[in-house]
């Protein structure tokens, strides 16, 4: 007898339906599995055997041969358990149930029970988009999986409760569909800007960064609160769209980073990684390739502190993902791509010991030290980072003073109002805010006035500009002139572009 069971899978952070075709005959106890099951897909017999066994069914004893379909593409994890189990119980207790139209995931224990598995919302959208009417998946998973429109979502406990359903003993409940709304509000847990005091200039730039998304590179002596102002950005970002959270989110479902409570990413991530990082670990890797630091930060913020500690070769792997707004990862068992359109927050010192520059304190590293640390930061790299600017030394009168500072909230609602005109110029492109313009769209959005253009050109020949440093001077007067509500770029736009990308003149000149 011949069954099958559909069940889904994921490559990268796309989901695939895979068909788990069972062939049983004979009176002989054996079990073969095919279709390039890796370690974890081929113990899933003895876990099937015994979850069957602990829930009262009768397992078969026939000569039994799965393939996992199709049979070219690597599987593996846990997820095809429940399908595996299915297709072979359509020979006994399931004989006559309709399996048609329905997609089983999820791992079994040796209980019975249904573990929850990772990537469950990009194997939803993928089953959705087959054709699936009908998805059953772990209890753990049903919120996530939910969130996907156009196909009715079941959350299963136990063997014996799908066992029940699909023989007609019981009803499982349907799960309604997801609410967008949840992405209506704001968390508590994000540090509000009113708690830095001083600063408004780098206020001000980090405003422009995040109405935006251009690149940041703060620096700075020991102690003048990079990392607070950094830390402190996630707060002033503007809300993130349905289509966002639900790109982020896949990510991180395939990443096992949702958990059984969330149904969604609700909040622009921000990610942190130390700078003992591997080039693997921040842009993605491994034999088989998962998403790296970059991707989680999807649609957020990653936050290099400490930058010129990095590997070299770990920062030098960002120039790519930051012009694609992916990572493309080649393998032997495969070529993956992740999305990684992030907003990238860097903070250093300016020396060792972090006092070249300072009028406060005297440092006291010797050229060639200064050198090799400033060197560790490469100029591609440095052509990418649309703001640089330096964060000084707070004096005491400004600690002291009780004055309360502007609260994130308000900022915010200027960063969305500018936000809203750009994603309303650029509907239907892909295209959510000026730091993501292709030179193309630079011709066609960033337009300038006669005064701008002279500038422009004035300040091109003078710091020597690269083509990409001209382009990203244009996003960001673009974004300048949102946030003023002006719709021609003009001079003063301009000019206060280009200051925001002369600090490399003053620590990197020399080298």
């Amino acid at each position: 007898m011949t069954s099958v069971i559909k069940t889904a899978s994921v490559n990268g952070i796309d989901g695939f339906i895979v068909d788990a075709e069972c062939y049983s005959a004979g009176n002989f106890p054996k079990f073969s599995l095919v279709g390039l099951p890796d370690a974890a897909v081929r113990e899933a017999y003895e876990r099937i055997k015994a979850a069957v066994k602990s829930s009262g069914i009768e397992f078969p004893q026939t000569t039994v041969t799965v393939n996992l379909a199709p049979a070219d593409r690597l599987k593996q994890g846990t997820a095809f358990d429940v399908a595996i189990m299915l297709a072979i119980l359509k020979s006994t207790v399931l004989s006559t149930s309709d399996t048609n139209g329905k997609c089983f995931i999820g791992e079994l224990s040796l209980s019975g029970n249904i573990r929850g598995v990772n990537g469950v919302l990009p194997m939803c959208i993928a089953a959705r988009d087959a054709g699936i009417k009908e998805i059953f998946v772990p209890s753990d998973n049903v919120k996530e999986a939910a969130v996907v429109e156009g196909i009715d979502v079941y959350g299963v406990e136990n063997v014996n409760q799908l066992i029940a359903h699909l023989t007609g003993l019981l009803r499982i409940e349907r799960t309604p569909c997801g609410s967008r709304d949840i992405l209506s509000t704001v968390s508590e847990n994000i540090p509000d800007m009113s708690e830095v005091k001083g600063q408004e200039n780098v206020k001000q730039a980090l405003e422009i960064a995040a109405a935006g998304m251009h690149n940041v590179l703060l620096v700075g002596p020991p102690g003048t609160g990079k990392s607070m102002l950094a830390k402190r950005l996630p707060g002033i970002l503007p809300k993130m769209s349905f289509e966002e959270a639900l790109e982020t989110s896949r990510i991180q479902s395939v990443c096992g980073m949702l958990g059984k409570d969330r149904a969604l990413v609700t909040e622009r991530p921000f990610r942190s990684p130390h700078h003992t990082i591997s080039t693997a670990g921040l842009i993605g890797g491994g034999k088989f390739p998962v998403p790296g630091e970059i991707s989680l930060a999807h649609n957020g913020v990653l936050f290099l502190d400490e930058l010129a500690e990095f590997k070299k070769d770990a920062t030098d792997a960002l120039r790519q993902p930051i012009e694609d707004g992916k990572a493309e990862i080649t393998r032997v068992n495969g070529r993956m791509s992740f999305p990684s359109k992030f907003m990238l927050v860097c903070a250093m010192n300016p020396c060792k010991c972090g006092y070249y520059g300072s009028t406060e304190k005297k440092c006291t590293c010797s050229p060639a030290a200064r050198s090799a640390y400033l060197a560790k930061i490469s100029g591609p790299l440095l052509d990418r980072m649309d703001i640089q600017i330096e964060v000084s030394r707070i004096p005491y009168d400004t600690l002291k003073d009780r004055t309360p500072s502007e609260k994130s909230a308000v900022i915010r609602a200027r960063v969305e109002k500018a936000r809203e005109r750009m994603m309303k110029r650029y509907a239907g492109t892909g295209i959510f805010a000026n730091g993501q313009l292709t030179p193309a769209m630079i011709r066609e959005y960033c337009v300038t006035d006669k005064q701008a253009d002279e500038v422009l050109k004035a300040a091109f020949e003078r710091l020597g500009l690269s083509a990409r440093g001209y382009d990203r001077i244009l996003k960001l007067a673009k974004t300048i002139a949102d946030i003023n509500e002006c719709d021609v770029i003009n001079s003063k736009h301009v000019a206060q572009a280009i200051g925001y990308r002369s600090l490399d003149r003053k620590y990197w000149i020399n080298y």
